[in-house]
């Protein structure tokens, strides 16, 4: 009795699979094909298990149609995700400079359990990566599961950070050693991010993640992100990098920019509905905001040039001024 159980059992689990990877609305397997595919894989089966099996599947939450149209049969009409979903997702990947290219192929080839054999060839033919700059550090996916634990564990973690410079005409790689306290991990401008604290200072730092090497997690606890930011009880990460401009940090401040109506669209996509708009003139409009007062805020002001006009604060406007006449002067 028990053997027929346990093979009851497998034939359900074969028979789910084979309703996900080979049917959709466009291909239809009647009671005999699925019982082929079935007795394909060493498992036996009749016709007449398979009507109870697919009425049990639909009982218990599976969306499985009996259709007579394009042909008499049963198909998968939903799934945990939409072929849109997955496409939402694989271009997410494919976007993510942060990620290898093994990593990229790795992930694509799990989507492809998302949605029918089919569709995913369909999908596939629609998928380039040649073309795509990505990093190459594949400890990158180490250093995700290591920060999330020393954040969760709120443990200090130690790193060696590598950068670039010039030696002698060569591009190097440069190395430095970091012991930090971990706050938060940011997506940004298609990079990951930590958010940090540098003991050795009171303010928090971003180090970007395909930079680390050798992270490791150490029993010191760290210090808590109260010390060195406006945050109390919990770290806002939304609000974080909502202030963050090109992930440059800096205090925290309220911005007034006068901007062209032009660029209306490109204000209310970086500040959201929280952005306080008003009009100022016929072409013109007020932006009162939050935003961390950086380098990374001057540059990207500066991207509109005579769009945005800055009202406050001064020492925004001083910023904004000395780049100017340093630009100027380098063209002189």
């Amino acid at each position: 009795m028990s053997g027929n159980i346990s093979s009851s059992k497998q034939k359900l689990l074969i028979l789910i699979d084979i309703l996900k990877n080979q049917t959709d609305e466009y291909h239809i397997l009647n009671a005999s094909e699925i019982c082929a595919e079935i007795k394909k894989r060493g498992v036996a089966c009749e016709r007449k298990s398979v009507y109870s099996d697919i009425k049990l599947l639909n009982e218990n939450g599976f969306d499985i149609v009996n259709t007579r149209v394009p042909r008499t049969g049963y198909f998968m009409a939903s799934r945990e995700f939409e072929l849109a979903e997955v496409r939402l997702m694989i271009d997410a990947i494919q976007a993510a400079d942060f990620i290898t290219k093994k990593k990229t192929s790795q992930l694509i080839e799990k989507m492809s359990s998302l949605v029918s054999n089919d569709e995913f060839i369909r999908l596939n033919e629609q998928i380039s990566l040649s073309k795509r700059i990505k990093c190459d550090n594949e400890e990158i996916y180490y250093n995700i599961d290591c920060l999330n634990r020393a954040i969760d564990g709120r443990k200090q973690v130690s790193f060696k950070y590598v950068k670039h410079i010039i030696d002698e005409k060569r591009i190097v790689n440069e190395e430095k050693d970091f012991v930090v306290n971990p706050y938060a991990l940011i997506w940004s401008n298609d990079h990951y991010y930590l958010v940090c604290n540098n003991p050795k200072y009171d303010n928090l730092m971003h180090a970007r993640l395909d930079r680390m090497r050798k992270t490791e997690i150490l029993d010191t606890p760290s210090s808590s992100f109260e010390n060195v930011s406006e945050y109390k009880g919990k770290f806002d990460v939304a609000d974080y990098a909502n202030k963050m401009f090109n992930m440059f940090s800096g205090s925290s401040e309220e911005i007034v920019l006068v901007c062209d109506n032009s660029i209306l669209e490109d204000i209310y996509d970086r500040f959201g509905e929280d952005a306080k708009i008003r009009n100022e003139d016929s072409g013109r409009f007020v932006l009162t905001a939050s935003a961390a007062v950086s380098e990374g805020l001057c540059a990207w002001i500066m991207q509109y040039g005579k769009k945005i006009f800055v009202r406050s604060p001064e020492k925004l406007r001083d910023m904004i001024c000395e780049k100017v006449s340093g630009i100027l002067d380098l063209y002189k």
